[in-house]
């Protein structure tokens, strides 16, 4: 499936909290554009809200397109740089394999436990139980809000580059 960008991002009917997750991506091989205008997405691992509310796997062409670290494909968008950069070139298929445990809160809504993400990008661990220091966001300093359980969406970022497509998907809940 490809997002369509005029329509908007794409967003499971069911919410998850811990489990595994298998996405299969790629950009297109007639890519356009250059660093974050370059086949920019990303996996929600955690979608708490309209828009870009909750925790952000970035997609992104980063085969030969160079960007800021924290925003390439592979990081934890603006909280981890990935340990490698195993990207495959525009045209062919990506690979992440996810495991993502939820953050835990306490009655009053304070954070109890914080949220943890393991990928293997095309078979190569890029991040190892890292541990979000909050919600992803462009701009500010991440912040935890209380949820239970959330859906996972792949975005349909807003810039000029041809749209990323997505396969074989698969989600495996681990509570």
């Amino acid at each position: 499936m490809t997002v369509n960008k005029a329509v908007g991002s794409i967003e499971t009917k069911r919410a998850f909290k811990d489990y595994q997750l298998h996405v299969e991506w790629r950009v297109p091989e007639n890519i356009s554009g250059t660093g974050q205008a370059r086949g920019n997405s990303g996996i929600f691992l955690a979608s708490t809200g309209t828009g870009d509310a909750g925790y952000e796997l970035q997609v992104l062409d980063v085969y030969n397109n160079k960007t800021y670290v924290n925003g390439m494909a592979g990081s934890i968008y603006k909280q981890a740089i990935p340990l490698a950069n195993p990207c495959r070139k525009p045209g062919e298929w990506n690979v992440y394999d996810i495991v993502w445990t939820a953050p835990t809160f306490n009655a009053d809504g304070s954070l109890k436990t914080p949220a943890y993400a393991t990928v293997l990008f095309n078979g190569v661990l890029v991040e190892n139980h890292y541990e979000l220091k909050g919600e992803t966001l462009y701009i500010g300093k991440p912040f935890y809000k209380a949820y239970t359980s959330a859906p996972i969406k792949l975005q349909a970022h807003g810039d000029k580059s041809e749209p990323i497509s997505f396969r074989n998907i698969w989600v495996r809940p681990l509570e």
